[in-house]
């Protein structure tokens, strides 16, 4: 029985999808297309996403970690809602597998998830129901968040159950890198999408001067290395050197460590018009 696995980490924003000219991040959008190449000749059976939450799905009770059983995606922009192909026989076990390892996590059926989730989906296999695909969320957004270490053992627990099937896994690393996005520096938990909208409008301008490229390089550096103490600094400095956004670089230090290799940087380039240091980084199968 052999087990692979590919990690693929990308920055995701709405930006994007509203650049429908595909004007900004040609730096970013070649990275991303390599990535794509690097999961067609992978040709993965499953896909496991770590992804966080705007707070979309998770309002009243926000989980650290939460594997999904079922789920599916919200319709944002131009993109419409869908249903995940989640195997929830499989997903139910990881859950179990994680229980048993000292992860208290929850389980969600039914869960809609936004574009942490179907943006990088859409973007590395053509749609979101194109693979079997189990949404692991991350607390990234409504303190207390959890610990950096903590995310990478929890990341080391999913890939220790990965190693145990048989065939390809495609793990993504969805979120990141600097940003602050206005609805998630307001802290408010209960935002209709219309509040939610202009918030965002209002503070676009100044949100595009939020993007800290030196914060960016150092973690993807760190990443590189898989220098945890470095990324647990640089984590816990996030808001005030990344922003509120910044927090969502765990996961990229979950898929990091349930893949059980350092991160290759293939692209970085701050876009200001999508507000965010946008990168991608691999680690090739294991």
């Amino acid at each position: 029985m052999t087990s692979e696995k590919l990690v693929v980490c990308t920055s995701h924003s709405p930006g994007m999808e509203r650049d429908v000219q595909e004007a900004e991040g040609l730096g970013f959008r070649a990275g991303l297309a390599e990535a794509r190449r690097m999961v067609d000749e992978f040709a993965p059976e499953r896909v496991v996403v770590f992804g966080g939450d705007h707070r979309r799905a998770f309002v009243q009770v926000v989980p650290a970690f939460a594997v999904a059983l079922s789920a599916g995606v919200l319709g944002e922009g131009r993109q419409p809602s869908g249903e995940l192909n989640v195997p929830g026989a499989l997903a139910g076990e990881l859950a179990e597998h994680l229980l048993s390892a000292g992860f208290d996590i929850g389980v969600c059926r039914g869960v809609e998830l936004d574009h942490a989730f179907a943006q990088p989906l859409r973007r590395l296999i053509g749609s979101v129901d194109a693979v079997p695909v189990i949404p692991i969320a991350v607390n990234c957004v409504t303190p207390p968040l959890p610990a950096p270490a903590r995310v990478q053992a929890f990341g080391g627990a999913v890939g220790e159950f990965l190693d145990g099937l048989p065939g390809r896994t495609l793990l993504i690393g969805s979120g990141g890198l600097s940003h602050s996005p206005p609805s998630m520096e307001a802290g408010s938990h209960d935002l209709s999408d219309e509040e939610r909208a202009r918030l965002i409008a209002d503070g676009l301008p100044a949100a595009r001067l939020k993007i800290r490229p030196d914060w960016d390089r150092e973690v993807l550096a760190a990443l590189a290395e898989d220098d945890r103490a470095a990324l647990a600094e640089l984590v816990g400095d996030a808001t005030e050197r990344a922003g509120a956004g910044g927090h969502e670089v765990r996961t990229w230090l979950a898929a990091a460590a349930a893949g059980g290799r350092p991160l290759t940087t293939v692209a970085y380039e701050p876009v200001p018009d999508w507000i965010t240091g946008m990168g991608v980084a691999v680690a090739e199968t294991s």
